[in-house]
């Protein structure tokens, strides 16, 4: 995800707005980063924080109390920790860091990859409008941006974390079943991605319920409400609802052995 952001952010600030540095443990991974960007490369993640007012944390859950306490030193109160490692509150991150530090949690998800990503965003108190802005600028490039209340952080991850993995699945599927009937793979690949896409954008631009634009595909006696139904007979939401629950009880459970 991190890397992600970053190419976002060097596409779309033609302006050059923004300094960028980047720093991970992979120097491999790193120095491609960097090259490709054109970005600074720094040489540890205290020299990161130190010479960045906007701080982006994109690690895993498990090296976060390691990585939080090597840079606590020069994370000093001017600077902006903006978090968008899974399943971590603030609460946990200033027991590490001390009540000063200012924390902005987030989000996001894998479509940012192609500047169509879901970023939610949970702010700090102490940040203010012209931060506030930055940040908003710096994430929105990657897709849309919505502020969420905190408490509600492990939850959404089903819902825009995770859920590209289900679209994935769905897509799939849908291209197996027209391969079945003898439609060219990458063909059907195409047809069902464009589809997914096209029906989402209906739901966001039309401002209809879900269920409507649904009946609207579903003619009396004809193909649609056959594949509806037998949808409903294999219990399609079931199983998505299913998903979406273990989802949000590893990522409370992740949460909560780290507060």
């Amino acid at each position: 995800m991190g890397s992600a952001l970053l190419r976002r952010i060097v596409k779309n600030d033609i302006n050059h707005e923004f300094d960028l540095s980047a720093f991970d443990t992979n120097t491999s991974l790193l120095n491609t980063i960097t090259n490709e960007l054109n970005i600074k490369e720094e040489i540890n993640s205290k020299n990161l924080v130190k010479n960045c007012d906007i701080i982006f944390l994109a690690i895993k859950p498990q090296y976060c109390e390691a990585v939080l306490k090597n840079i606590r030193s020069e994370l000093t109160p001017d600077k902006i920790l903006v978090s968008i490692v899974v399943g971590l509150s603030t609460y946990y991150m200033k027991s590490i860091l001390g009540n000063k530090a200012r924390i902005v949690r987030t989000m996001p998800n894998t479509p940012a990859l192609v500047g169509e990503g879901m970023t939610l965003v949970s702010w700090d108190e102490s940040i203010d409008n012209v931060e506030k802005n930055a940040i908003i600028q710096l994430l929105s490039w990657s897709g849309k941006v919505e502020a969420m209340d905190e408490s509600l952080m492990s939850e959404v991850t089903a819902l825009t974390g995770s859920s590209p993995a289900y679209v994935f699945m769905l897509i799939e599927a849908m291209a197996d079943g027209a391969v079945k009937w003898g439609i060219n793979r990458n063909q059907a690949y195409r047809l069902a991605a464009q589809a997914v896409l096209g029906s989402a954008k209906m739901v966001l631009e039309t401002g209809q319920h879900p269920g409507e634009l649904k009946d609207m595909v579903c003619s009396p006696g004809g193909t649609t409400i056959e594949a509806v139904a037998a949808l409903e007979r294999e219990g399609l939401r079931n199983a998505i609802i299913a998903a979406m629950d273990e989802c949000t009880k590893k990522a409370r459970e992740i949460g909560s052995t780290n507060k």
